[in-house]
């Protein structure tokens, strides 16, 4: 990732929110990131990040109500995990070997949408 010799990579950056969502991007994001909110989903933009292939960042979404939009370059794998009301809807790489986005979506609605550009 970019920057990674600015911060700590084993840390893990929380947002926390009552109603509302969270948007994320570029230098915003660390290897383990963990969002949480009773409405309100996420919205992940990684376009711009370089991630090292064999890397993994780590999205985690907590929320009652709300889902996770997930941007990334074409030959980003999304892995996607958790527990919801929602599907997913990604039609990316899923063979291992580049860099890789580990989502895991916990929640009663709301699903998660990956764009590639």
């Amino acid at each position: 990732m970019t920057n990674s010799e600015k911060r700590d990579d084993r840390k893990t950056d929380v947002r926390v929110s009552v109603i509302g969502g969270t948007r994320l991007a570029g230098a915003e994001i660390h290897s383990r990131t963990l969002t949480a909110s009773l409405i309100g989903g996420v919205d992940v933009d990684l376009t711009d990040v370089e991630i090292p292939d064999g890397a993994e960042l780590r999205i985690t979404k907590l929320s009652l109500i709300g889902g996770v939009r997930l941007r990334v370059r074409p030959d980003v794998r999304v892995v996607v995990g958790g527990i919801r009301l929602g599907g997913v809807s990604d039609d990316g790489p899923s063979t291992a070997g580049g860099p890789t986005v580990r989502v895991d979506a916990w929640g009663l609605l709301g699903g998660v949408s990956v764009v590639r550009s």
